[in-house]
């Protein structure tokens, strides 16, 4: 089975599909609909071939459906039709999630993705858990008004990533992970990462989203999605 994952993001949307090399990029934005997602993705794939699609979607996601509208992108991706859209089975879990889901090796892993805003999500036992806490309380707003894009601009790369070591440290306190990944866009900008993180390879979306798939008849869900080991 051949499976085109699709990383959707606030600046780009990023695909790659099995037995492919290079991952291929389309810009987003705050005017993308899920409809011209779906136009872009099948333009810059025309001539691959797939028979299922995996979807990161930057937002809530419930019973394998966006649940909300993103808040970085254009408006109709709730209730939007993308088993139609792309004529293929179609499974869709949070980004960060899905990222989180093709990092995990064992034990309880945080995820924390450092792009538009701050993507979230825990992998306990090998069981995924979308989390939002980038929308958590933090100073005068919240950790995404601080460590996302909006807060790098802001603040300039030094403080904003002293913003990121105080904040990646207070959610490690809480929530007491065996292993902590830094992935997202800029977690590149950053020097030297908070202690004990790691970053995250780009290519673990992809690799989450083809491990959707690897259990046959899996459900993508919101809550709860058990990798197999590889």
């Amino acid at each position: 089975m051949r499976v085109l994952a699709v990383d959707v993001g606030g600046t780009n949307v990023k695909v790659l599909a099995t037995g492919q090399t290079e991952p291929r990029r389309f810009p987003s934005g705050p005017k993308m609909t899920a409809k011209k997602m779906v136009s872009g993705v099948k333009e810059i794939t025309r001539d691959w071939k797939y028979d299922v699609v995996a979807i990161g979607y930057p937002g809530p996601v419930l019973g394998g459906r966006p649940a909300v509208e993103p808040h970085n992108l254009g408006r109709g991706w709730v209730g939007f039709n993308f088993r139609a859209a792309f004529r293929r089975p179609v499974k869709i879990i949070n980004d960060a999630a899905m990222q989180a889901l093709g990092g995990y090796r064992s034990g309880t892993l945080l995820f924390l993705g450092l792009g538009t805003g701050l993507g979230s999500a825990l992998v306990v036992a090998g069981n995924v858990v979308p989390m939002e806490l980038g929308h958590l309380s933090y100073k005068n707003g919240t950790y995404e008004d601080y460590v996302g894009v909006r807060g790098l601009k802001r603040l300039g790369k030094k403080k904003w990533a002293r913003h990121v070591e105080f904040g990646v440290a207070r959610l490690i306190d809480a929530l007491h992970p065996d292993d902590v990944v830094l992935g997202g866009g800029n977690a590149k900008k950053l020097k030297k990462l908070p202690a004990g993180c790691r970053k995250g390879e780009n290519a673990n979306a992809f690799l989450g989203g083809f491990r959707l798939w690897d259990e046959p008849g899996g459900a993508a869900t919101s809550h709860s999605r058990k990798p197999s080991r590889s």
